[in-house]
This record gives structure tokens, C-alpha cells and sequence, in this order.
């Protein structure tokens, strides 16, 4: 355990999130100081341990991070940016961008101008990366805009390339020190506000799924992403990215080792990602007549269907990043939920119709983390 001896506050923003909960708790098991920005009225800042100073301030608001930034003379800050706005919705979205691009320039700004700062750790996404043709292993890109929307699909994903170059510009021109890392897919246990990717495995192991899909995902232990950002904040360069991510999976796979962790039901049929695509099509042409939300989307069925396959060989190498073995993680996964009454002891399978939707919102969890 590393203990707090050379005077260091680290700064997070998200830490009452998944992924920012965890960055807090391996901040603090190694005896480190942390202060987590929260907006004024979050509920979730009671997932924040007792230890943590908290402050209370906007993203979007530059004036209201000056509190988070001040400390007493002689102290050193390091900032974890890792709040976002995250949405599965590939439309435009003015507000997403406004926190996810605006609220990294003011995190920029505001590291520069308290020289107290030492460095900057941004927390961006694979999606972020424009894609590659399937066989080929996306690894880190030089550079992240302009954006394109065939290569870099979905709002969230382009607010988070446009972020992620902001820091970059930030360090070539105006002297910023900061790393970005891109993290894949989450999974593990600890998720209380249940994102998509974990709202699936319980669904799965509830028995709602009883069809699934084709297609795969990239989704990594949140704790070993945690401890990736926390490592890119020792050691990461000035001006480089690092991909945190995992071998491919199938959600077949992700069932199998489900069923073998905890006895739950699978699915009995993963229909093709070319059926896939069509049902989307009806199902999104349906919801344009009732006017309610498509159990399945064009969107969601690319993000199984889309190139997976990314090298995170630099973030090993340079940061000395790991990963456990998904088996692991859903073990751990899954018994927490049960643990925590987010899955019944003996499931039965629920609707098929229902289901089918369900499998296809799966994909929306990859691209955000």
C-alpha cells in the first residue's frame, strides 16, 4: 500500500460512479487523498466513502470548479476526469456535448491555470477511436477529429473523440500534463446506479432473456480499469493515450460462464446479426407509428456487429495494466447482485417477445463507459 507521504490531493470527477467509485477506492487502499466533485444534489454521494472530500460544483459551470481546485499553499493536486454524460441514443444531443466537450475545457482550463496541478488524467472511451475493419486491432489513434460518422458512430462516442482531442491540443499548445485513457466496456460488481451492461446480466440471470444474439463485446473488470487510470496517473506520458481493454467475447460466452457462476438459465436461441438488423428495422419503424421507445435498434445491433477487437498492448506495457479473466468478473458480478436482491434465487424464464429486445440492448453498454 502506498501511503500519502509527498503531500497529494487527487481530484476525481464522477466519483460517485461505477467506474469513479472504484478509481476512489484504489485511490484510498493505497493511502492516497481524494477529493470527488459532485453536482449540487446528487443522491449517489452516498456511495462516496467517509474519507473523501467532497465538493459540490457543475462541469459546465468553470466558476463552480474553483473550489475543487483550491487547496492550502504547499499541496499538490493530480485530476481524474472521469465524469461524462453517457446516453445509448446514437441522435445528436446539444446537453451531451456540452458536458462531455465543454466540461473537459473547463477541467483543462482550470488544471493549467492552478499550478499546484500536476497533471491530468482524462478518462475517454474506445468509442472515441475511430474504427477499423474488422480483423484489424484498433489501437491508440494520433488523432480524434474531425469527426466521422461512419467510423466514429453515435453521439456519445464523437463527444467523447472531440474531449479526448481537446486534451491533446492541450498539451502540444499550451503546455497541459495529461494522458488519456480509453477504456472498453464495464463489468463487475458495485454498479448501484445498474447501467445497461448490468441491468443485462441481470436479466439474464433472472431469466428475462430466453433468446439472444449474435455479435461480440469488449468489457473490462471495472477494478482493473480503476487500477489502469490510477496507474496512467503515475506513470502515463505527456500527450499519449492508452486503451484499457479486454479479448472479445460473445454473448454467448457471457451466458455460459453466467450459468456456470450461478446456476442460472440460457438462452436457447442467438439469432444472426443479419436477422438482427431486420427485426431493428421493423421495430424501429413500428415506434415511429406508436410513438414508444424500439425494444431493438439499428444502433445496438452495430455495436455487437462492429469491430471489437482492441490492442491495449501499450497500456501493459508502459503502465503495467491487467486484466482478469472474465470468468472471474461475472462470478464476482453475480454474486454481488444476488447479495444485494437484484436477482431472484430460482429465476424462470420471462416473455420471449420481451426478450428479444432485451438481448439487443446489451450492444448499447459497450460503446460507453
Amino acid at each position: 500500500m502506498k501511503k500519502n507521504t509527498d503531500n497529494t490531493i487527487y481530484l476525481l470527477t464522477g466519483a460517485a460512479g461505477f467506474l469513479g467509485s472504484h478509481i476512489c477506492d484504489t485511490l484510498l487502499e493505497r493511502g492516497d487523498a481524494v477529493r470527488a466533485l459532485v453536482l449540487p444534489g446528487d443522491k449517489s454521494v452516498k456511495y462516496i466513502p467517509n474519507e473523501v472530500d467532497i465538493v459540490e460544483g457543475n462541469l459546465c459551470d468553470a466558476d463552480s470548479l474553483e473550489t475543487f481546485f483550491t487547496v492550502p499553499e504547499g499541496v499538490k493536486t493530480i485530476a481524474i476526469h472521469c465524469a461524462s454524460m453517457v446516453t445509448t441514443n446514437a441522435e445528436f444531443n446539444q446537453k451531451l456535448i456540452d458536458v462531455n466537450v465543454g466540461g473537459t475545457k473547463n477541467m483543462i482550463d482550470k488544471c493549467l491555470e492552478h499550478k499546484e496541478c500536476q497533471k491530468m488524467v482524462y478518462v475517454s472511451s474506445t468509442g472515441a477511436i475511430p474504427e477499423q475493419p474488422k480483423g484489424v486491432a484498433i489501437k491508440e489513434a494520433p488523432r480524434f477529429t474531425p469527426v466521422n460518422d461512419i467510423v466514429q458512430r453515435g453521439c456519445y462516442s464523437q463527444s467523447k473523440a472531440m474531449a479526448t482531442q481537446e486534451v491533446l491540443d492541450a498539451c502540444q499548445e499550451r503546455g497541459l500534463n495529461a494522458c488519456v485513457v480509453h477504456p472498453s466496456g464495464i463489468l463487475g460488481p458495485k454498479d448501484y446506479a445498474i447501467g445497461e451492461t448490468t441491468g443485462t446480466v441481470i436479466k439474464i440471470m433472472n431469466g428475462q432473456m430466453p433468446i439472444g444474439m449474435g455479435g461480440s463485446f469488449n468489457l473490462c473488470d471495472v477494478r482493473d480499469l480503476a487500477d489502469g487510470c490510477v496507474k496512467a496517473a503515475d506513470k502515463g506520458r505527456i500527450g499519449e493515450c492508452y486503451i484499457l481493454g479486454n479479448k472479445e467475447v460473445t454473448l454467448k460466452e457471457v451466458c455460459q460462464m453466467l450459468h456456470d457462476a450461478s446456476g442460472c438459465k440460457m438462452p436457447f436461441f442467438y439469432v444472426p446479426i443479419k436477422m438482427a438488423y431486420k427485426l431493428a428495422a421493423q421495430m424501429e419503424k413500428k415506434a415511429e407509428k406508436t410513438g414508444e421507445k424500439p425494444m431493438m435498434t439499428n444502433f445496438a445491433v452495430y455495436n455487437l456487429d462492429r469491430n471489437n477487437q482492441f490492442d491495449y498492448s501499450k497500456a501493459e506495457r508502459e503502465l503495467g495494466y491487467h486484466t482478469r479473466p472474465y470468468a472471474e468478473t461475472l462470478k464476482d458480478e453475480a454474486e454481488w447482485l444476488v447479495s444485494n436482491g437484484y436477482v431472484k434465487t430460482h429465476a424462470n424464464h420471462g416473455d420471449n417477445t420481451a426478450a428479444a429486445g432485451t438481448a439487443a440492448q446489451t450492444a448499447n453498454a459497450v460503446a460507453h463507459a
